[in-house]
């Protein structure tokens, strides 16, 4: 078969391939990219440029092993090799014969082998390898009258080869064999056997070929001049039943689609619909992209799970003991929940008011609804709100839009497989507008008892009943909720810890957490009650404990560090506790104390609790202009403009000269100016502040307060008075002055902070003036 003798190599380099094949006496050109390929390439020089082509078992396979590749190959010269600006190789073979590789290895970056000759002796006197020869022409023949692209020459080619081995490896190459058949017809050495696989082969492809021309020949035997329009549709139909012949009459997935709609418990309008798509279905190509519309449409509305409800497990004793095991304190909101869901266990369908848990970050908003649905039994999920200004992620979009889907309600209810979960609306406060519409009024529809029963989602356009669901959201302010929205919900209130409570949450629930988390035991790591009151007081300055958990979090994990190193137990102290946290973040020094002109100690609510504001106030000689700094907010400034207006009205009881506002300037300054301030709460703190600048008599600065101030005087209520309070109590001031109307509010408060702060109620500015002015006066007017 060939002139060439393998027996005197001892070793040849491999060439794995993929995505190509080659018999004896075929050429062959590839592209060699992989390392141990043109590594191969190059080793194959020194032998004259022999090589092994081998196939790898796993055709998309980059990197390879020994097992990886096939020990039956083609024993090859390269031809030609020309190296590409790349650095890979183009690459022209010509394959020799059969041989089998033994004891391979990698080395050197490329595979190698001994090889031995594959090759099986007979006689070319076998009458039936002639048989099965001729056999072979005949049928490829056959084949090449079905498939015009194969030239008539080539049978007269095949038929000057005699050598039965020979033909056999020529003519594979015409019959379009697959990778698998390509490994056994080479592994093969018995000619008979060879040849009957491949005239199995060759019968294969004209069956299907015929097939094929069955099929062509029922659509076109149907089509006239009207009907080319449906010659697609037609052409599946007839592949469709040809399918179910050979299938044994299973049913297709339409079929499928038809009983699951028949089972859907929905009105039969709605079913209607879904048949009518579903025929849309039955007469468009399945690879067509409406196809693939239609297919989508069709599986979100059955992953909706329609009828689908959990068994309330609602038991008050044990929902209390789940509420008081995970939260600390919280005695109002628990007994709010515990409510709801003692009228939730008497009326199963109840349609009553939405939760919304208002407070700053870290109170624990979020851990308390995860609480209610472990209490329930139910499914919880979360959809965050933050951000949200797309009025289509709430209602979904248009099944005609491109990339169309279900609004995040439905997809919610899609993975949580029941109708009737505890559903988490998070960050309530934070949906933003814009022109594609207000989500804030999408939310109107889910939210509200008497319409949510039938919710409309644009992209599935079958109501859903969300009147089972229960919905609570939550929110740091009830200032940026839409007032229609927050119609439809019931404000429950969150105020912030106290240190007391902080200091418990610490120890019951962070500090074994965090170690927990860490991998550590409650052996390995002691913190002492001090470190605890020292990390509340003077490392974090929030209502919540998120930032005590991070503080926390860092002993652990410098803890862990020193456990790993060889320590056995680690204790924190006052006296190596900066050793772990750093430097103090929050001190009492960050505040002036001592008595001041012009320097009022003010109250702010911001979204994560309550802030301590020092207004400073200047008064220059100049002509009656008046400066507001400190990102101040329009409702600031107009307390600024207020309190002045306020103070000239009573000019003459504070002995203030006639001319004096003429030919003074003042300055208002709020530090921290980054920061954006705004709100009604700061026009007595303005108008202290002014009137201390003015007659130059000393504001007590033990004192805080809180109101806001009308023209005549009068002093108005204000919200936040609690986060206010525990802001003015971190820092450690405990005398505050409060409008009188905001009174009853202090029967809401902990009996700690009643017991160390004390509230002075006051209804007019001069009462204001009286407690926060020092009584030395000393004007110098």
């Amino acid at each position: 078969m060939s002139d060439y003798n393998i027996e005197k190599l001892n070793r040849v380099p491999i060439v794995p391939l993929r995505g190509k094949w080659i018999f004896p006496g075929m050429s062959l050109d590839f592209d060699a990219g992989r390392d141990f390929t043109i590594e191969a390439i190059n080793q194959a020089k020194n032998i004259d440029d022999f090589v092994l082509l081998v196939a790898q078992k796993d055709q998309s396979e980059d990197q390879l092993e020994i097992e990886d590749i096939y020990d039956i190959g083609v024993y090859s010269k390269i031809r030609q090799s020309i190296k590409l600006p790349d650095g890979n190789y183009r690459v022209i073979v010509d394959g020799i014969s059969r041989v089998k590789a033994e004891n391979i290895q990698f080395k050197n970056n490329y595979f190698s082998a001994d090889i031995f000759s594959y090759e099986k002796d007979y006689s070319n006197k076998d009458y039936e390898i002639e048989a099965l020869r001729r056999i072979s022409l005949e049928k490829f023949q056959n084949l090449i009258d079905r498939r015009p692209e194969i030239p008539d020459a080539t049978v007269f080619f095949l038929e000057t080869v005699t050598d039965a081995s020979e033909f056999a490896d020529r003519l594979i190459a015409y019959i379009q064999p697959t990778f698998e058949q390509v490994q056994l017809l080479l592994e093969q050495i018995d000619v008979k056997l060879r040849l009957e696989m491949i005239n199995t082969i060759i019968d294969t492809e004209i069956e299907i070929i015929d097939i094929k021309d069955e099929i062509y020949k029922k659509v076109t035997s149907k089509i006239n001049q009207g009907q080319k329009e449906y010659y697609l549709r037609e052409q599946l139909q007839a592949i469709k039943q040809e399918l179910e012949e050979t299938d044994g009459g299973n049913l297709s997935y339409t079929e499928e689609y038809k009983e699951k709609i028949e089972n859907l418990p929905i009105k039969e309008e709605y079913k209607e619909h879904l048949r009518k798509e579903l025929s849309r279905l039955e007469y468009v190509s399945g690879a067509s992209p409406e196809a693939n519309v239609i297919r989508s449409y069709i599986d979100n509305v059955f992953d909706i799970p329609f009828g689908i409800y959990s068994d309330d497990n609602i038991d008050i004793k044990k929902s209390r003991e789940i509420l008081d095991k995970d939260h600390h304190g919280l005695k109002d909101v628990k007994e709010r929940i515990l409510e709801f869901l003692a009228v939730r266990k008497l009326k199963d369908n109840m349609k009553g008011s939405i939760l919304c848990l208002v407070g700053p970050p870290g109170v624990g908003k979020t851990s308390i609804v995860k609480s209610v649905a472990e209490s329930m039994n139910r499914e919880y999920i979360s959809m965050r709100l933050g951000g949200m200004s797309d009025e289509s992620e709430i209602r979904g979009h248009r099944k005609t839009y491109i990339g169309a889907m279900p609004g995040r309600i439905i997809t919610s209810l899609q993975r949580a497989k029941i109708l009737n979960p505890v559903f988490l609306l998070d960050e309530i406060d934070k949906i933003s507008s814009d022109y594609r519409a207000d989500p804030a009024s999408a939310l109107l529809e889910v939210l509200d008892p008497n319409q949510n029963s039938e919710f409309f989602d644009r992209y599935i356009e079958i109501p859903v009943d969300l009147s089972r669901i229960m919905f609570v959201t939550t929110a740091n302010t009830t200032q940026s909720i839409p007032r229609a929205l927050m119609d439809r919900m019931e404000i429950i209130e969150i105020s912030g810890y106290t240190e007391y409570d902080k200091m418990a949450i610490a120890k019951k629930y962070l500090v074994p957490k965090q170690i927990k988390e860490h991998g550590l035991t409650s052996k390995q790591l002691n913190i002492s009650d001090s470190v605890l009151e020292r990390i509340i007081k003077n490392y974090t300055g929030e209502s919540g404990v998120r930032n005590l958990e991070r503080e926390i979090s860092k002993i652990v994990r410098k803890t862990a560090m020193k456990i790993v190193e060889g320590a056995d137990c680690v204790r924190v102290s006052n006296r190596n506790y900066r050793e772990f946290l750093g430097r103090e973040k929050v001190l009492d020094d960050d505040i002036i104390k001592n008595p001041q002109v012009g320097i009022v100690t003010g109250l702010a609510w911001t979204q994560v609790g309550g802030e301590l504001l020092q207004i400073e106030v200047n008064s220059t000689k100049g002509k009656g202009k008046v400066q507001l700094t400190g990102s101040l907010g329009d409702v600031m400034k107009e307390s600024a403009f207020a309190a002045l207006s306020y103070i000239k009205s009573i000019q003459a009881e504070l002995k203030i000269d006639d001319d004096y506002f003429e030919k003074t300037d003042f300055h208002v300054h709020v530090p921290e100016g980054a920061t954006p301030k705004d709100g009604p709460s700061a026009g007595i703190t303005i108008t202290t502040g002014l009137v201390s600048a003015i007659t130059k008599r000393k504001v007590r600065q033990d004192i805080a307060m809180t109101g806001e101030v009308t023209l005549r005087g009068r002093v108005l209520p204000i919200g936040g008075l609690k986060e206010k309070s525990l802001a003015a109590l971190r820092y450690g001031i405990t005398n505050v002055i409060i409008p009188k109307q905001n009174e009853r509010d202090l029967e809401d408060f902990p009996k700690e902070i009643l017991d160390k702060m004390k509230f002075y109620p006051v209804s007019d500015m001069n009462e204001v003036l009286e407690l926060a002015l020092e009584k030395d006066v000393n004007n110098e007017n």
